[in-house]
């Protein structure tokens, strides 16, 4: 099965972006002109790949430091970046973003989530998707996060969610033992 949809001609450049050095991570996608909330930014464009060959390309464990190009808009379909992508692959991951990305029919494009000023960097929460064996330590030390955002989570991974107590439980129990 194949899904690769190559392009003969390079992408074209957005008037609203431009791709710079990053305070955050290598290159970063900023705003050329000022943007308004709720605007369509840019296409994340890019191959399309079948999602597990993808994503077996990647070794979390062996990466010195995570860097990939890959956007998931379906269970089955990846957009690489990295192969015919655009500016919006330099988009860099922050814990609290000034952009949404949003998936429409097998397309990913990303909006602004607020008004976003001249020469601001845009920025997205990748939510990363991962093994959920991994604990947050885990996902801080694959996944670290820079951003600098005042409530920086650690790691561009979804965190793991703590188990609610259920209606009933006591402080310090748990589901037919006393912890003591």
């Amino acid at each position: 099965m194949t899904l690769s949809k190559k392009s003969k001609s390079p992408p074209e450049r957005s008037p609203l972006v431009v791709v710079r050095r990053s305070p955050i991570q290598g290159r970063g996608t900023f705003a050329r002109v000022p943007i308004a909330r709720g605007a369509r930014i840019i296409e994340y464009t890019g191959e399309r790949v079948p999602a597990t060959p993808a994503d077996d390309e990647h070794d979390d464990e062996a990466t010195r430091r995570h860097h990939t190009f890959l956007f998931s808009v379906s269970a089955k379909v990846d957009i690489d970046g990295m192969r015919g992508g655009n500016e919006s692959r330099f988009i860099n991951h922050s814990c609290q973003p000034n952009c949404w990305a949003i998936v429409e029919r097998g397309r990913a494009f990303i909006e602004a989530k607020r008004a976003i000023e001249k020469g601001e960097e845009l920025s997205y929460d990748y939510w990363y998707t991962t093994d959920r064996s991994y604990t947050n330590a885990d996902l801080r030390r694959i996944y670290p996060c820079r951003c600098g955002a005042e409530r920086c989570r650690g790691t561009l991974a979804a965190p793991r969610r703590k188990r609610r107590k259920k209606q009933g439980q006591k402080q310090g129990q748990t589901r037919g033992k006393r912890v003591k």
